[in-house]
C-alpha cells in the first residue's frame, strides 16, 4: 500500500501506534474582559504516530500558541493536552520539563545551537539534560542520517545554514521523542535547502516512525506531510490530505481573505 493510502482521517480510531498527540477542547486565552484575546477556542484533534502533519492558517490564527499548548510550553487556559497516552495538562513544571526533554525533539527556524559546543555536543545536549548517559554512537547514528556523518566535531558557525538546520533534526532525533515539533523549520533557508530538510523529516516519519507536527506558512512545506490542518481565529477550521501546493494554497488565499474582511469590518 502506498503512503497516500495509508493516511487517515484525524478522528478516525488509530491503528496500531495509537495517538502521539491529542488535544481535548483546548482553548487558550489571553487578558480578561473586553482586552481577552483568545488565541485558541475549543481545538478538538488527535493524530496518529508516524504521521506527519502541517498547521497552516493567516496571521493571528493560532498557530504559534497551537504548537506551544500542544508541546507543553504553554498551559491552556480550558481543556486537555496529551502526549502518547501522557496528560500534560496540569502536570507540575519539573515533570512537564523532563517530558519535554526526554520524549520531545524540538527543531525551530532559528536552528537554536550552542555556538561554543561542537556538533556532536550539541546533538547529545538533549541525552545530558535528561540526566542520562550521552551516547557518542547515537550521535554518530542521527548525524549519518541527516547527512552529517564527518561533522561531529565542528562548530555550528564553521556550517552552513542548511548543515545546521541538520544538526537541529538530529539533536530532535537523538532520544527518540514520541512527537518532533518544528515552528516554521524551513523559513530561514532557501528554496533548494529547504527541500532537503524537508526531505530528512519526510524520511524520519516514514523509515524511523517518528512523529512531526510542523508549523509551516509555505504551502510548499505543507505539502510533504500527510495532512494540512487549517486554523482560523484559534479554531481548527479545515484539512486537506494527499494534496499539492497550489491546492493547498488556494485554501490559504481563501483563509487570508476572509481574515481580512473581518478585520476590516
Amino acid at each position: 500500500m502506498g503512503l497516500r493510502n495509508k493516511r487517515q482521517r484525524h478522528d478516525e480510531a488509530p491503528h496500531g501506534g495509537g495517538w502521539a498527540v491529542e488535544l481535548r477542547g483546548v482553548s487558550r486565552q489571553y487578558g480578561r474582559g473586553g482586552a481577552a484575546v483568545h488565541a485558541l477556542r475549543g481545538v478538538e484533534l488527535a493524530l496518529r504516530s508516524g504521521t506527519f502533519t502541517a498547521v497552516m492558517g493567516p496571521s493571528g490564527s493560532g498557530k504559534s500558541t497551537f504548537l506551544q499548548c500542544a508541546a507543553g510550553l504553554d498551559r491552556p487556559t480550558d481543556g486537555t493536552v496529551v502526549l502518547g497516552g501522557t496528560k500534560i495538562t496540569g502536570m507540575n513544571e519539573n515533570k512537564l520539563t523532563e517530558l519535554r526533554r526526554t520524549r520531545l525533539g524540538f527543531v525551530f527556524q532559528a536552528f537554536n545551537l550552542l555556538p561554543s559546543l561542537t556538533v556532536e555536543q550539541n546533538v547529545l545536549l538533549p541525552m545530558r539534560l535528561a540526566g542520562h548517559r550521552p551516547s557518542r554512537r547515537r550521535a554518530a547514528d542521527v548525524l549519518s542520517r541527516v547527512g552529517l556523518a564527518d561533522k561531529g566535531r565542528r562548530r555550528p558557525g564553521e556550517l552552513s545554514g542548511g548543515q545546521q538546520q541538520r544538526v537541529a533534526i538530529a539533536r530532535a532525533l537523538v532520544t527518540d521523542p514520541d512527537v518532533i515539533f518544528a515552528d516554521e523549520p524551513t523559513g530561514a533557508l532557501d528554496t533548494t535547502t529547504a527541500a532537503e530538510i524537508l526531505g530528512l523529516l519526510r524520511s524520519a516519519v516514514d523509515r524511523m516512525g517518528a512523529t512531526v507536527v510542523m508549523v509551516t506558512h509555505d504551502p510548499v512545506a505543507a505539502a510533504h506531510a500527510d495532512r494540512v490542518l487549517f486554523l482560523a481565529d484559534g479554531a481548527l477550521v479545515d484539512q486537506l490530505e494527499g494534496v499539492s501546493a497550489d491546492v493547498i494554497a488556494a485554501r490559504m488565499n481563501t483563509l487570508t481573505a476572509r481574515a481580512a474582511m473581518r478585520s476590516a469590518a
